[in-house]
């Protein structure tokens, strides 16, 4: 399992703001330790800061733009259903899966070391998800034993919905990671 910061620690809310923050609080906390203490205890204090600010900027230039977004998204959304679960099922052979084609509420097959997930992409451009696409993909997917859920998703999705699939622990695959699987192979 891997480390995961509690939501609204500090370093948590600066890692989803703009890196520079970060960077600008060690410099500041720099600044405000030397004050009183030898440079090396203050780059002490502002070392943590400084190494969220690098983390954070590694992960935000990573990151695809709105432009290169809406670009994928856009050629995406001229695809047919077949084309764009097509692409998907690309996508995640890329990502070393094994893949297979299903009907019904859950779309595609993955495994891969002996764990499945399965793929919920047939409302992906929908303008809006409520609750209720979520509870049938929940209840379709445990009877078949899925490790792990997907639910691709473009539009709005109400806080009801997302509320249940944090509780459920479906994945939500929005705009932005969305853009970054489909990379710009599109």
């Amino acid at each position: 399992m891997a480390f995961q910061l509690p939501r609204n620690s500090l370093f948590a809310i600066l890692l989803r703001s703009p890196w520079w923050l970060s960077l600008l609080l060690a410099f500041g906390m720099f600044a405000a330790v030397r004050l009183f203490f030898a440079p090396g205890i203050a780059a002490f204090f502002a070392l943590p800061f400084l190494a969220i600010g690098l983390y954070g900027a590694f992960r935000q230039f990573r990151q695809p733009s709105e432009s290169r977004i809406a670009a994928t998204l856009g050629r995406a959304r001229e695809l047919t259903w077949d084309g764009f679960r097509a692409a998907l099922e690309d996508a995640y052979r890329r990502q070393g899966f094994t893949v297979t084609r299903m009907d019904g509420i859950a779309d595609v097959h993955l495994a891969q070391g002996g764990l499945v997930t399965l793929v919920s992409c047939k409302r992906w451009k929908a303008m809006r998800t409520g609750i209720e696409p979520l509870r049938e993909f929940d209840a379709a997917s445990k009877e078949r034993g899925a490790h792990a859920r997907v639910y691709v998703a473009v539009g709005e999705i109400t806080d009801n919905a997302r509320a249940f699939a944090e509780e459920k622990r479906i994945r939500l695959l929005e705009e932005q990671e969305l853009a970054k699987l489909l990379g710009g192979r599109l």
